[in-house]
């Protein structure tokens, strides 16, 4: 049986990962109106993603024989100075995200709550790759700078990401 405290604070990661879903579904929006049609796509798979994280949350409170509770989800930026500086900003906020899964699991293990240990380790796991992914592109963007031949080649790059 899940504890009160990490049941609210399970409910609380259901949140930040749908702010997350909602964070780069405004970097697709942002994208689609500056003519990024790649980056646009690449952010609408990763909002797909972080709603995907939050329902495995979802999914486990209620396995759990406990029940969700969903908080206000706040507004995301809308506007951004660039790609690079969108990026950056996402590759922050999955450094965020990291830290607040680690401190989730730091908080099962005090509890002695080894199946939510068990399954928070698969979302450490992700956020490895999560910020990894997001680091290559802030790189791959620095390296091009502002050159419009190689923005978009990065876009159609990342136009070509697929579902899975």
């Amino acid at each position: 049986m899940l504890s009160q405290t990490l049941r609210q604070a399970l409910n609380e990661q259901i949140n930040h990962e749908m702010y997350s879903s909602y964070l780069y579904l405004s970097m697709a929006a942002y994208c689609e109106s500056r003519n990024f049609p790649g980056f646009a796509h690449w952010m609408k798979i990763q909002s797909r993603e972080e709603t995907e994280h939050a329902m495995k949350i979802y999914d486990f409170i209620h396995n759990r024989n406990a029940s969700v509770t969903l908080l206000a989800i706040n507004q995301p930026p809308g506007d951004f100075k660039s790609p690079l500086a969108m990026f950056e900003l996402a590759l922050e906020h999955e450094r965020k995200i990291s830290n607040l899964i680690n401190k989730l699991y730091e908080l099962a293990v005090k509890e002695n709550d080894y199946p939510t240990q068990i399954m928070l380790e698969w979302f450490i796991t992700e956020q490895v790759e999560e910020e990894k992914t997001a680091l290559g592109i802030v790189e791959q963007l620095k390296l091009v700078g502002d050159s419009p031949v190689s923005l978009l080649m990065i876009d159609r790059q990342l136009g070509t990401r697929s579902n899975s």
